[in-house]
């Protein structure tokens, strides 16, 4: 498949899904007495809520509409009630299809992550911070962060916490109880990111592995959500400190714009920062020689 023909095909398969969400009664449709053929709103249903000809929204859907306006495109996707992450996402997708977007398309950049960032986590000692890419590589990570998701690094190869979710599942579900949530999460973002950089071989490589080897990422891939999680919890289920749920910020590292800094933030004083505070201890006086930075792994090549 080339690449103007894999542009369409995403387009195609997101509205589809999105349209396939949206009941007539949603769309304040009446009712109709004849049996249904098709989930959610019709084409020419989604055409005529948009105020574009069917014919015209059969080509949109298709990817072979050329450049929809901004009122078109906000139309629709009023009609089919998306949320920003989708707006955002079906803009991205559009925008694909014109051939000078597939040309200065780059792919996913790879830069290293900065001193500054290294000097940056290792002075968080008492929160646990991880540095990741849009595919989930991780590309840095602090002490506390090292000892919170270890058995990621178990897997051989890249450390890529979408693999050890899918391609180490029990252990997986055993490390994060909320497994179901997390992943489709996961796949949510990676769906983000496919759009962004559709070039990106590794993120295709990544995509293809997890597709051919998981059954249940194909089936959450096949649901075309997009979702970006900047706040919230995740809970772990650690052999040291037990299960624990920890609120996270993520922030977006303006100097490579592919990298994201994630941090846990338990409240001082919560039973959440005595269990990190414990797993902390038990980290610095299980290193060689007392040494805080002994056998830390601070970054990784993507």
């Amino acid at each position: 498949m080339d690449e103007k023909e894999a542009a369409r095909v995403a387009v195609r398969e997101f509205l589809t899904t999105r349209r396939a969400r949206v009941t007539p009664a949603d769309a304040g449709l009446p009712p109709q007495g004849t049996r249904r053929r098709v989930k959610g709103l019709r084409r020419e249903e989604v055409a005529l809520l948009s105020g574009v000809s069917p014919e015209y929204y059969v080509r949109l859907e298709r990817g072979q509409a050329t450049g929809p306006s901004a009122g078109v495109v906000d139309a629709v996707a009023d009609v089919l009630r998306l949320d920003d992450d989708e707006r955002a996402h079906l803009g991205r997708l559009l925008a694909a299809l014109t051939p000078a977007a597939r040309k200065r398309s780059p792919g996913a950049a790879k830069e290293p992550v900065t001193p500054g960032i290294r000097v940056l986590l290792d002075s968080m000692d008492h929160l646990p911070a991880v540095v990741f890419n849009g595919r989930f590589d991780i590309l840095a990570v602090n002490t506390l962060g090292r000892a919170l998701i270890a058995p990621m690094y178990d897997l051989p190869g890249r450390t890529n916490s979408a693999r050890f979710l899918f391609l180490d599942e029990p252990r997986a579900r055993d490390l994060f109880p909320e497994w179901e949530r997390i992943t489709a999460d996961t796949v949510a973002m990676l769906r983000i990111e496919a759009g962004r950089h559709p070039d990106d071989p590794d993120l295709t490589e990544l995509i293809g592995q997890l597709a051919t080897r998981s059954t249940a990422f194909r089936t959450r891939w096949a649901t075309n959500d997009v979702r970006i999680h900047r706040v919230g919890t995740k809970t772990f289920r650690h052999p040291l400190i037990g299960e624990v749920t920890l609120p996270y910020e993520t922030l977006r590292i303006d100097a490579a714009s592919n990298q994201i800094l994630s941090v846990h933030t338990p409240r001082p004083g919560t039973p959440e920062a005595d269990a990190i505070r414990l797993l902390a201890s038990w980290n610095a006086d299980n290193r060689p020689n007392g040494n805080p930075t002994a056998g830390t792994r601070t970054d990784q090549s993507t």
